[in-house]
């Protein structure tokens, strides 16, 4: 990202951002006043006005009725359905303009090969560009939702020069409700508790899925994403940093001039003070544009749009709410019309940008924007000008892989002859001379309009400028997806075809057929056979299924092919054990969360994607050994805040002879291993950590130990996440199947701090008790569901076979009991992790001073010349979800204490 430095002074610049382009729009009709009498407002189809005046929020019913109306209405209005969400509803939008149908020419503006110059030119000169109002992708936050509604109206019906300017100059897509779910429940989470604003680059859930199809279909040059949080003020950009370094210069700029735009028409009491506080705005904190999965991030580096985060105190009546965002919604029309054909201009400049920096192999380098920040962590001096996704392992993640990307219209090759590589940089810090890419691998050139998604979603490492985390610092997917992976700065050519679908499924007749079970795919096509009565058998090597030809169905080869996964041929039936469908008990007891987390993951995982049966289990089902409990082979308990599960001592003895005859409990982070622990089912202890230490959503390399059928078909290196997991020393009882190496091989990315203390520690540990095992995860592998060799290790351990011991009722092994003895560690994180921050040792007097006005219960310590100050998240809060974690922050700022790190 390269920030641009306004020229003049910045009244200047409002005063030419506002000023319309009266070249740019079409002659028309005269504008006037009032509205048109044909389109319902407001006030007379829901019987109340929307903003001031406002005495209640809109129904989901109500959104989707007046967006029907309106379009019925409007000439100037058109309205669809992109999608359903998780349960059924629909997910409407609108598009207003009185040039609708020019959408065509503003997605040619993404590719310029297919576009001259002039043609550019004319394009920005004639043409409207497209902005995207989208509200309420957190199902609680409702005022964007209503306020898109009053905008809806004003364009639709209004008469007045503001109105015309708008259509004239604009394609505006208005989607009020990302999350209607969430939105009838009151809840935060999607009806399977994913956060839909952390879901953008995996895509993972049908709210996100049918959004970004949309996006493809309308091209943003302007996107805004309408929250809420908590107080009574308000956030527009410009953002606080980090700011990924893939976002092009433009959309920065773009994003700092609409944020003059938005001071101008805010209105209330404008900007906060020492001494005004509420109904007022503030710019520069909190919001980053960093993390790849926000509403704000995927726009501005895979649409090139002015994404934007708006976000309106939670605790403000409803007409203020809804008036704040519709002043801004409003005022963000308004610049984006009178700068439309500057802004297409820059758009087109982007992308031909971005294919130059493809082909010199360039990345862009690392800025701040915001007041008093400097660069901490450049980006280094290397040049990429190819990725290839090697296809010897993982194959059919690796094609999931190559459909997410092609789904970004990121142009992905199959390698037809062998290539060789003279310099590669191997996932994992390492360097290779001479590498050989085979025939079938997957090539993606960065010399495409997509470079700044490709390095931004495929890249090693993030490479944050400032150590300020909202949210996790990687989410590399060849590292997500566990598969191999090299990329080179060398000028390659290999002979290779564009993908243009996904490989998979039979290739021709055959009696058997059979496939790799080494891939989460895999995973997820076996339990579909389960589920539908099919009979594989997994071979003795259990890297391999095989069936019967009259088990693969035309159905069954459509899912294949879906997955990825080939099914080969074969003349002979194999011997081996015959899989049987898992009978899964979720645990919903004591300390788990239904709403949010790994509950919910569970759910939508081993539920919707697998096809599973998952039965609630409760903590007295196990305390009474209950038939809900008994009757399982498999329980999985999530993450929580419980060290216990509220297990008594007969409850835990339950677990015990259950598991010993023959059954798997799998246990999540947090609560799964402390619940383990405390039932005398692991040797494992956890391990304190330093009062500096700190692992932000990072990933390591992790070493395999491939005794344990939990490890099938992973390779001996892999990489798995961490974000402040429990530290497990490995145990003596039972198979550490991954763990962190001791040697110089060990290797993260990402922001970590006193890392080294995870050198030789257990990350998965299978664990025997008489028949059957625990299983327990340092990390969730269910993690937003986009962690696909987490996966598949959690698929292996649900398929764990019994083993041939006989032992009914177990005692507790002395090194059990003495980890089972330890007091637990304290819930400081709950499925989150608590909030740090770090200042100098000289600050810490003036900072507790601070932080003692919000609570009582952080502590400090002081590393070397830093102090670092630990305020405890036992509910496992998002940082926007915290009650107070920004107004301290800010506070911190505003006495002048220099803030050396912030982790919420």
């Amino acid at each position: 990202m390269r920030v641009p430095r306004p020229a003049g002074a910045m009244a200047i610049v409002l005063a030419v951002a506002l000023m319309p382009q009266l070249s740019a729009a079409p002659a028309g009709a005269a504008c006037g006043d009032g509205y048109r009498s044909t389109v319902p407002s407001p006030a007379s189809f829901l019987g109340f006005p929307l903003g001031a005046g406002q005495p209640r929020v809109v129904t989901n019913a109500e959104i989707r009725g007046y967006l029907s109306a309106v379009d019925r209405a409007s000439d100037r209005v058109s309205t669809g359905t992109m999608g359903t969400s998780v349960l059924g509803r629909p997910l409407d939008y609108a598009v207003v303009s009185d040039r609708p149908g020019a959408v065509e020419e503003i997605r040619a503006l993404r590719d310029p090969r297919g576009l001259t110059a002039g043609q550019a030119r004319r394009i920005a000169a004639e043409r409207p560009a497209v902005v995207w109002i989208a509200g309420n992708v957190h199902g609680g936050e409702t005022s964007g939702a209503d306020a898109a509604l009053k905008t809806l109206y004003e364009l639709a019906a209004g008469r007045s020069c503001a109105v015309k300017q708008r259509n004239d100059n604009l394609i505006t897509v208005i989607l009020p409700t990302q999350n209607p779910d969430g939105r009838d429940a009151n809840r935060r989470q999607n009806e399977y508790g994913f956060d839909l604003n952390r879901d953008w680059f995996a895509r993972t859930q049908p709210e996100t899925d049918s959004k970004l199809q949309l996006l493809r279909r309308f091209p943003p040059q302007v996107f805004i994403d309408a929250h809420e949080m908590g107080g009574r003020q308000y956030f527009f950009p410009p953002n606080a940093d980090p700011i990924h370094h893939e976002i092009a210069s433009e959309p920065v700029d773009w994003i700092n001039r609409i944020g003059e735009a938005n001071k101008a028409g805010f209105g209330y009491q404008g900007a906060c003070t020492e001494t005004v506080t509420t109904e007022c705005y503030f710019n520069y904190d909190t919001y980053d544009l960093f993390y790849m999965g926000y509403g704000d991030t995927v726009p501005a580096t895979g649409f090139g749009a002015a994404g934007m985060t708006y976000e309106k105190g939670s605790a403000s009546a409803v007409e203020d709410r809804v008036q704040q965002q519709f002043n801004t919604q409003w005022s963000t029309l308004g610049w984006a019309a009178a700068n439309k054909r500057a802004v297409l201009t820059g758009y087109y400049r982007q992308w031909s940008d971005a294919l130059a920096e493809g082909r010199a192999g360039k990345l862009e380098p690392n800025e701040v924007v915001q007041p008093g920040n400097e660069v901490r962590f450049p980006v280094p001096d290397l040049r990429i000008k190819s990725y290839f996704l090697m296809p010897g392992r993982q194959l059919a993640d690796v094609r999931g892989l190559v459909e997410r990307l092609r789904r970004m219209d990121v142009e992905v090759y199959e390698v037809k002859e062998p290539l060789r590589v003279r310099d590669a940089r191997l996932f994992g810090g390492r360097r290779a001379t001479g590498v050989t890419v085979p025939a079938g691998a997957y090539w993606i050139p960065m010399e495409q309009p997509q470079k700044h998604w490709i390095q931004a979603t495929l890249g090693e490492d993030p490479y944050a400028p400032f150590p300020y985390f909202y949210d996790v610092s990687s989410w590399s997917n060849p590292l997500l997806t566990g598969i191999e992976t090299i990329y080179t700065g060398d000028d390659v050519r290999p002979r290779a075809v564009p993908v243009t679908k996904i490989d998979g499924g039979r290739t021709r007749v055959a009696p058997y057929y059979a496939y790799e079970l080494d891939s989460a795919a895999a995973a997820q096509l076996t339990f579909r056979l389960l589920g539908q009565g099919a009979h594989p058998v997994r071979e003795p090597d259990l890297d391999r299924v095989s069936l019967p030809a009259s088990e693969v169905t035309p159905a069954v080869d459509r899912l294949a092919r879906s997955l990825g996964v080939d099914l080969t041929p074969r003349l002979r039936p194999v011997t081996g054990v015959a899989l049987t469908r898992p009978d899964v008990g979720l645990f919903r007891g004591t300390g788990i969360s239904t709403t949010s987390g790994s509950f919910g993951e569970a759910r939508y995982v081993l539920g919707e994607r697998w096809g599973l049966d998952l039965t609630p289990v409760t903590t007295a089902d196990i305390n009474d050994n209950t038939a809900a409990f008994t009757g399982r082979t498999v329980l999985l308990v999530p993450d929580g805040s419980s060290a216990t599960g509220g297990l008594t001592a007969a409850g835990q003895a339950n677990l015990r002879a259950w598991i010993a005859q023959g059954h798997t409990y799998i246990g999540l982070r947090n609560e799964g291993t402390r619940l383990a622990r405390a039932a005398g089912l692991t040797s494992t202890t956890e391990a304190p950590k330093p009062d500096d230490y700190l692992v932000i959503g990072s990933h390591l390399r992790v070493d395999l130990d491939a005794r344990s059928p939990v490890a099938a078909g992973r390779p001996a290196e892999d990489f798995e996440f961490n974000n402040g997991d429990p530290i497990l020393t490995p145990s003596s009882t039972g198979v550490n199947v991954l763990t962190y190496p001791g040697d110089d091989s060990f290797w993260h990315n990402g922001y970590t701090v006193h890392e080294d203390v995870l050198k030789g520690t257990a990350v998965v540990v299978d664990e025997p008790t008489g028949a059957g095992q625990a299983v327990l995860f340092a990390f969730n592998p269910l993690f937003r569901a986009y962690n696909e060799s987490g996966l598949h290790l959690l698929a292996n351990a649900v398929l764990h076979p019994s083993s041939p011991a006989t032992l009914r009722a177990p005692g507790v092994a002395p090194a059990r009991a003495a980890a089972a003895a330890r007091p637990p560690a304290p819930n400081l994180g709950g499925e989150w992790r608590p909030s740090r921050i770090e200042v100098a040792a000289t600050d810490l007097t003036r900072t507790r001073s601070i932080v003692s006005r919000y609570t009582g219960t952080a502590t400090t310590a002081l590393v070397g010349d830093s102090a670092y100050v630990t305020i405890p998240n036992p509910q496992g809060l998002q940082p926007d979800e915290h009650p107070f974690l920004r107004s301290l922050v800010a506070d911190l700022r505003a006495t002048g204490i220099p803030l050396r790190s912030v982790v919420g």
